[in-house]
């Protein structure tokens, strides 16, 4: 049984998409294990976004994460990363597969509704940030 975390960006809260996202883990088949809505300090965005610190778009993606309330999630599952990151749908929404949240949703690459760890190590290391 593997982890992921999930979380849905302040875009995502303000549109009311919370419960939109969460059904299509749900019909994937993920078991939701840990779900709590959160404003981002500052330090938790630094320590999620630590491998962007220094480029320039670093400030905005801090500021971003912590403009809104988000929903982070803890989803189990069989290959629960990979499944997750299909849902969810490539970063740049003009990428994104249409039926996948992102192509679906999200308007543009910063403002793309939702976040999805791209491996088990980042699972891990994400959920430790946010639960």
């Amino acid at each position: 049984m593997e982890q992921t975390f999930v979380m849905i960006k302040p875009d995502g809260v303000q549109r009311n998409l919370v419960g939109e996202i969460i059904s299509r883990f749900e019909r994937k088949g993920l078991r939701l294990s840990a779900l709590k809505m959160l404003n981002v300090t500052k330090e938790m965005a630094y320590e999620h976004y630590k491998e962007h610190v220094g480029k320039p778009f670093f400030d905005d993606l801090v500021a971003y994460i912590m403009s809104g309330p988000v929903v982070a999630m803890v989803w189990e599952g069989f290959d629960a990363v990979q499944a997750a990151r299909s849902i969810i749908g490539a970063t740049d929404p003009k990428k994104a597969d249409p039926g996948s949240i992102r192509g679906m949703f999200a308007t543009d690459i910063s403002r793309n509704i939702i976040h999805g760890a791209d491996s088990p190590d980042s699972a891990k290391r994400e959920i430790k940030i946010y639960f």
